[in-house]
C-alpha cells in the first residue's frame, strides 16, 4: 500500500514538473519575444471626385494592393478593411501558401461594404499575422530571429491609380482641313494670308455631320478677334480634308508605396 502511494506521488510530481517546464518554456519564449503579431497597414482610395469639392483633385482614383509571402512556409493572414470616419469590416483569414501572392483591389473593398456608388471612399487595409500562428507540424516555434527584418514575412505592396479624364486612354481621330482665305471686307486679317494654301488641324468625331467652313471660321474669329458680322465679311474656299488618327489622348498617374510592418507587443 505504502509502495503504490509512494509510486503514485513520484508520478504525479513528474507530471507537475513537466508541465510547470513546459509553461515556464512557452513563457520564456513568449517573454524573449515579446511580440503578439505583425501588421501591415496599407491606405486605399478608390471612387471619382467629379468636382472640386475634395479632398483629392477631381479625376479618377484606384486602388490595387498585392501581398506576397516571401517565407518557405505557409502564413496564414487576417486582414479587415476600414473606412475613414466610417465603419470597420469583419476579419477575414487567407491562408497564403510559401512564396504565393494574392491581391486586393477596390471592388474587393467596396463588395465587403455593399458600395455601388463611385463616389470617393478612402480608408485602410490592415493584415495581421499573429506570431503564434507561426508554428510548425510539432506546435514549435518556426521564428527565432525576432529582428524586424527577420519579421518581415511578407511583400506588401500597393498601386495606386489616378486618371483625369472620364473615359480610359484612347487615340483620337484628326482632322486635316486645308483651305485659302479669298477676300476679307474686314481688313482685319494680313493681306499675306490672302489666296495662300493654309492648314488647321481639328480633333474629329466619326459620324458626326459638320459645317467645315464654320470650323474654319471660328478659328478665324478666335485668331483675329473677329464678330459674326466679320465672319459674313469673309470667304474662304476649302481645298481638302483628310482624317488621321492623333496622340493618345491621357491624363493618368500611377505610384507605387511599399507597406512597412509595424511589430505589436
Amino acid at each position: 500500500m505504502n509502495k503504490s502511494c509512494l509510486f503514485f506521488g513520484i508520478l504525479l510530481l513528474f507530471i507537475i514538473f513537466q508541465t510547470t517546464d513546459y509553461a515556464f518554456a512557452q513563457n520564456a519564449t513568449s517573454t524573449k519575444s515579446g511580440i503578439q503579431d505583425i501588421t501591415y497597414a496599407a491606405k486605399f482610395v478608390c471612387g471619382s471626385i467629379p468636382d472640386d469639392s475634395g479632398p483629392l483633385r477631381p479625376g479618377h482614383y484606384d486602388t490595387a494592393i498585392s501581398i506576397l509571402n516571401k517565407k518557405n512556409y505557409e502564413v496564414d493572414i487576417f486582414w479587415n478593411a476600414v473606412i475613414d470616419d466610417g465603419p470597420a469590416s469583419n476579419t477575414i483569414l487567407k491562408t497564403l501558401a510559401a512564396e504565393k501572392s494574392t491581391g486586393i483591389t477596390c471592388k474587393n473593398i467596396k463588395d465587403i461594404f455593399g458600395i455601388t456608388t463611385k463616389e470617393i471612399v478612402e480608408g485602410f487595409i490592415i493584415v495581421r499575422i499573429p506570431i503564434d500562428s507561426l508554428r510548425g507540424f510539432d506546435n514549435e516555434q518556426i521564428v527565432s530571429d525576432y529582428s524586424q527584418d527577420a519579421l518581415n514575412l511578407l511583400d506588401v505592396q500597393v498601386f495606386y491609380t489616378a486618371n483625369a479624364l472620364s473615359t480610359l486612354p484612347h487615340e483620337v481621330a484628326q482632322e486635316k482641313i486645308s483651305f485659302y482665305i479669298i477676300q476679307d471686307f474686314t481688313n482685319k486679317i494680313p493681306k499675306e494670308s490672302f489666296r495662300k494654301l493654309l492648314d488647321i488641324t481639328l480633333p474629329s468625331t466619326l459620324n458626326e455631320l459638320s459645317d467645315t467652313e464654320q470650323k474654319v471660321k471660328s478659328i478665324l474669329a478666335k485668331k483675329y478677334d473677329l464678330d459674326n458680322k466679320d465672319l459674313e465679311k469673309i470667304v474662304i474656299r476649302i481645298k481638302s480634308i483628310s482624317v488621321g488618327v492623333g496622340a493618345l489622348l491621357d491624363d493618368h498617374a500611377i505610384s507605387l508605396h511599399i507597406v512597412k510592418p509595424q511589430i505589436n507587443s
